[in-house]
C-alpha cells in the first residue's frame, strides 16, 4: 500500500543531521513495563541535554536510491505474531533511503519488555542488494501494522510508523495518504523546523478477539521529549486514541500538537501553471475547524506562489481536520494514485485545551511527491521548560468528518476568470439543502479587500444542494480573505466558506 510519495513523506522538510552514535536511555531487555514507563523515561530524556541518535549506515546501505530501497522487503513468515491467531501482526522496516534514525522497537508482553534484535533474516535483499551483517545495535526504521479491515479472513496493513515522528492508518477501503506526527516544532519558521523523532516503540501484544492494538513510543528532540500511548482500532473509520505527555527541554513558543501533514497540488479552483490530464491531485482539497462557538469553518486547500499560514483562534476547539471530500473517480482520473480513496484525517481534542489557535502552512510545491501541507494546534501560552503538559485526543481516519454537522456543508469550490474580476462557485449539500425552499434565504459574502459583486443563490438539482455562486474583483489588492455562508434570518444553514486570494 505504500506508493512514491510515502517514501518521500515531507522530503523538503526533513532534516538533514550529522550522525553522532549516541542513545538516550531505554528500556532494558525484559524490563518490567507499565503505563508509566515511558512517560518516565521522557521525563528524566527532557532534563539532559539533547543527543542526536545514531544516523550512520554501513556502506552498503548508505546512500541508497529509492528504488534500491524498495528492493529491500520484509519476509512476512517472520512477522511478529505470525501464525498465533491473533488479530494483529507486525513487520518491521529496514533502515536506509531517507530513513536513517535508528528506532528501537520491543514487544510488551506479561508486563516485560522485549527489544527485538535485529537480523537481516527478517529481510530479502534482492536484486544484488547486499544485507548487512547482524548486529544488536542496528536497530530498525520503524514498522507497520496488519489487522482485520477488509476481509474477516485476511490481515491487511493498517497503520505505519516510520520517519522523524510520522505515522498514518486507513479506514476500511482506503489507501495511504494524509499522515500525522507525534509533535511539530518551528513549522516555517524563519529559523528552520525542527523535526522530533521517535527514538523507540513499545508495542503491547494483542489479545485474542480484541479489535485494538496499544503502541507506546518515546519522542526525542533538541526542544522537547515526550511520552505517546496510542490505542489502534481499525474498522470502517480506523481510530486512534493519543494519550500525550510533553516535556519541554526549552521553553517552547513554536509547538504543533496533533499535527497532520498532507499534499495539495492543484485542484478546480487553481489549476494555473499544471499542464496535467488530471482535474485535480491531493490527496486533501480541505481544513474543516469546528470552533469552540461551534462554527463549522471549511477552508480550501492552496498550493501559494509564496509560503502562507492561516491562523484560525479560538478557546475549546472542538476539532480540525485535513479532509478529502470529493470521492469520485472521476474528480481525479488516476487509476495508479487513486485520490479518491485517501482518508480524511480529524483530529477530536478530549477535555478543554484551553486558549490557542489552529495553524494552517501551505508551502509552494511544483510536484506530488512532496507533502506541503501542515495543519496543527498551537498554545497561545509558551511551553516553560521543566514543566509536564498533556493532551488527550482521538484522531480519525475516515471518508468525512466522524459527526457531520446540522448544516449544509461544501462540496466544491470552483473558480475562474480573466484580468481583475474572477468568478467563485460554491456547491452546498447535505444537511438543509435537499429540496431547500429559497425564500428567506441570503448569501453571507464578504471579503478583507477588493469588491465582492453579482452574488447568486440558485438549487443545484444535480447535487441535491444549493449553489453560490459570486464575482470578485481585488481593486489592486495583493491578498483578500473571502468568507461567505448561507443565511435564513440570523441562523446558519451552511458551514462557513473561507478563501485566501493572491494575485
Amino acid at each position: 500500500m505504500l506508493d512514491r510519495r510515502s517514501f518521500v513523506l515531507g522530503a523538503a522538510l526533513l532534516p538533514v543531521l550529522d550522525a553522532v552514535a549516541a542513545r538516550p536511555a531505554l528500556a532494558k531487555d525484559g524490563e518490567r513495563f507499565n503505563a508509566d514507563t515511558v512517560r518516565n523515561m521522557a521525563r528524566q530524556l527532557a532534563a539532559q541535554p539533547f543527543k542526536q541518535g545514531n544516523r550512520s549506515l554501513p556502506a552498503e546501505l548508505d546512500k541508497l536510491s529509492y528504488d534500491d530501497y524498495r528492493n529491500i522487503r520484509f519476509n512476512m513468515d517472520r512477522a511478529v505474531w505470525r501464525g498465533q491467531q491473533l488479530p494483529f501482526e507486525m513487520q518491521l522496516l529496514h533502515r536506509g533511503f531517507l530513513f536513517r534514525d535508528q528506532v528501537d522497537v520491543f514487544v510488551v508482553a506479561d508486563g516485560r519488555a522485549r527489544r527485538i534484535d535485529y537480523d537481516p533474516g527478517l529481510f530479502r535483499f534482492e536484486h544484488g542488494l547486499k544485507a548487512p551483517a547482524a548486529g544488536p545495535d542496528f536497530g530498525f526504521s520503524g514498522f507497520r501494522l496488519h489487522g482485520l479491515l477488509n476481509r474477516p479472513d485476511y490481515l491487511d496493513e493498517i497503520a505505519v510508523f516510520q520517519g522523524a515522528s510520522y505515522f498514518r492508518a486507513v479506514g476500511k477501503g482506503q489507501g495511504y495518504g494524509t499522515s500525522a506526527r507525534g509533535l511539530a516544532v518551528k513549522t516555517a519558521a524563519p529559523s528552520g523546523e525542527e523535526f522530533p523523532v521517535f527514538r523507540a516503540f513499545y508495542v503491547e501484544q494483542p489479545r485474542a478477539h480484541v479489535p485494538s492494538i496499544v503502541v507506546h513510543a518515546l519522542l526525542d528532540s533538541p526542544s522537547a521529549t515526550a511520552a505517546h500511548r496510542f490505542t489502534i482500532r481499525p474498522g470502517d473509520a480506523t481510530v486512534m486514541s493519543v494519550e500525550m505527555a510533553l516535556y519541554p527541554r526549552t521553553d517552547l513558543a513554536e509547538a504543533g500538537i496533533a499535527p497532520l501533514t498532507s499534499m495539495f497540488l492543484f485542484g478546480p479552483a487553481d489549476h494555473i501553471g499544471f499542464d496535467d490530464f488530471r482535474p485535480a491531485v491531493r490527496d486533501a482539497e480541505g481544513l474543516a475547524v469546528i470552533g469552540g462557538a461551534g462554527e463549522y469553518l471549511w477552508r480550501p486547500l492552496a498550493n501559494p506562489v509564496r509560503l502562507q499560514i492561516s491562523v484560525f483562534s479560538g478557546s475549546n476547539m472542538r476539532g480540525f481536520g485535513l479532509m478529502q471530500r470529493q470521492r469520485s473517480f472521476f474528480d481525479y482520473q488516476d487509476l495508479e494514485a487513486r485520490y479518491e480513496k485517501r482518508p480524511s484525517v480529524w483530529v477530536e481534542p478530549i477535555g478543554d485545551w484551553g486558549e490557542g489557535a489552529v495553524h494552517l502552512v501551505e508551502i509552494p510545491t511544483p510536484e506530488e511527491v512532496h507533502d506541503n501541507i501542515v495543519a496543527f494546534w498551537r498554545p497561545k501560552d509558551i511551553l516553560r521548560k521543566g514543566s509536564e503538559y498533556t493532551y488527550t485526543y482521538r484522531l480519525h481516519w475516515v471518508w468525512d468528518m466522524p459527526t457531520p454537522p446540522g448544516l449544509g456543508r461544501v462540496a466544491g469550490t470552483r473558480a475562474g476568470g480573466t484580468g481583475e474580476r474572477r468568478l467563485f462557485v460554491v456547491d452546498l449539500v447535505d444537511g438543509p439543502m435537499p429540496g431547500l425552499a429559497l425564500d428567506g434565504v441570503r448569501a453571507d459574502v464578504s471579503a478583507s479587500a477588493g469588491e465582492v459583486r453579482d452574488v447568486v443563490v440558485q438549487p443545484n438539482p444535480e447535487m441535491s444542494g444549493v449553489r453560490l455562486s459570486f464575482a470578485f474583483e481585488p481593486k489592486g489588492a495583493g491578498l483578500s480573505e473571502l468568507r461567505a455562508r448561507l443565511l435564513k434570518g440570523d441562523t446558519p444553514l451552511s458551514e462557513t466558506w473561507l478563501y485566501r486570494w493572491t494575485p
